[in-house]
């Protein structure tokens, strides 16, 4: 009797481990099912540019999109002007809410304090901030956002002409160090008798502090990008940054010359993945004025003991903004005049086109998506997100 009852609960047994497989089965099944048929909606901004001039009368019919070199489906265009959705287009039972609401963050790199600063504040204040908007500036000292009921208790003059205050300071007390190095260097260059090893050490010591004073960093751009991921609505970036010229005297190696050559490379996986968001764009304005330090510098060495010149330094950190703005779609302007190149790209920012699509075959696997937008008839200037990773 007791080995028919164990016999028959291991039948019972093999029983329920054939149906519970089954039914795991099944829903390993439907798990993969689900998982192929996800559906997304990307968003894209986009800005259509003839001449300079953004192109407004665009229809959803004059885009195309690929991801990953293959043609989608376009299913909605909206046209923004500031913070107005001025025109739609849907098709069939796919709406969307196009997020409009501003946040603008201001990121100066800057060593001098130029006059046309305050004419980007001035212009910013008077023909761009609306209410409802909110402003961040980040100094080479620390970070001020203005808060919302500012422009309630207080003229907007008044505010931009306290932000003028505010970074003279704070770009002088950033550069101090700097500057401080620059005339240490020049008291060596134009000491009599010093000559040799001993010249050249000094000289090194000093460079070598220099180079360490470079503001910019993968790290920092990370930081940005998290403090970002806390603001709602949309992120536009206006980072200024002035050329950096590297005093170098003539009597160095090429090898000790590399030496000073800061390591600033950035992994631009790593920037992209932290940008990726439909809801930032960055616009990189690079100040082509030369540092006052560098002319100040090079007119405090004597002519006899003239053995320094000036090395810009920048193409490292010009590729990596610029590959920054490229990802999320925005500009890179250069000019001596920080207020001509704010303004083309203020203006640019506030007019764009959100188009949406859902990927064919959508695969939720990590990797980045590359994205083209193209216009059918005619050939224009076109910015908008590199792309978009299948998190």
């Amino acid at each position: 009797m007791y080995r028919k009852i164990s016999k028959g609960n291991q039948n019972l047994k093999k029983g329920i481990l054939i149906i519970g497989s089954f039914v795991i089965g099944l829903a390993l099944f439907a798990q993969e099912i689900s998982h192929e048929t996800i559906v997304v909606n990307i968003e894209v901004p986009v800005r259509v540019f003839d001449k300079g001039k953004f192109v407004d009368n665009l229809t959803i019919d004059d885009f195309e999109v690929y991801e990953d070199g293959k043609l989608q489906e376009i299913v909605a265009v909206y046209l923004i002007k500031k913070t107005i959705i001025e025109r739609k287009e849907e098709v069939a039972e796919k709406k969307f809410t196009p997020e409009v609401s501003r946040n603008f963050i201001f990121v100066f790199e800057i060593r001098d304090y130029l006059p046309k600063i305050g004419e980007v504040l001035d212009y910013f204040f008077n023909n761009v901030l609306l209410a409802g908007d909110s402003l961040k500036v980040v100094t080479p000292v620390k970070a001020y956002r203005i808060k919302d009921n500012a422009l309630n208790t207080l003229p907007k003059q008044e505010i931009a002409d306290q932000l003028k205050r505010i970074l003279r300071k704070d770009i002088y007390r950033g550069s101090a160090d700097y500057r401080s190095l620059c005339r240490d260097l020049e008291k060596i260059l134009n000491t009599e008798g010093l000559e040799g090893e001993l010249k050249k050490f000094m000289c090194m010591e000093i460079l070598r502090k220099m180079r360490e004073l470079k503001y910019f960093d993968q790290s920092k751009l990370l930081e940005l990008s998290d403090s970002l991921k806390q603001m709602k609505g949309r992120k536009n970036i206006f980072l200024f940054h002035q050329k950096e010229m590297m005093p170098i005297p003539t009597f160095l190696s090429q090898e000790e010359i590399l030496d000073l050559k800061k390591d600033i490379s950035f992994d631009v996986e790593t920037i992209k993945r932290a940008f990726s968001d439909p809801l930032i764009s960055c616009h990189f304005l690079f100040v082509t004025k030369t540092p006052m330090y560098a002319l100040d510098i090079t007119r405090g060495i004597s002519f006899e003991a003239s053995e320094i010149q000036m090395e810009d330094n920048s193409a490292e950190i010009f590729s990596a903004f610029n590959e920054m703005a490229k990802a999320t779609g925005g500009l890179t302007e250069s000019s001596a005049n920080v207020a001509f190149a704010f303004q083309k790209a203020v203006d640019a920012s506030e007019n764009y086109y959100l188009l949406y699509y859902s990927p064919a075959g959508y695969k939720k696997d990590g990797k980045f998506r590359k994205i083209k937008v193209i216009t059918k008839n005619k050939s224009y200037r076109i910015t908008h997100r590199a792309g978009y990773f299948a998190d």
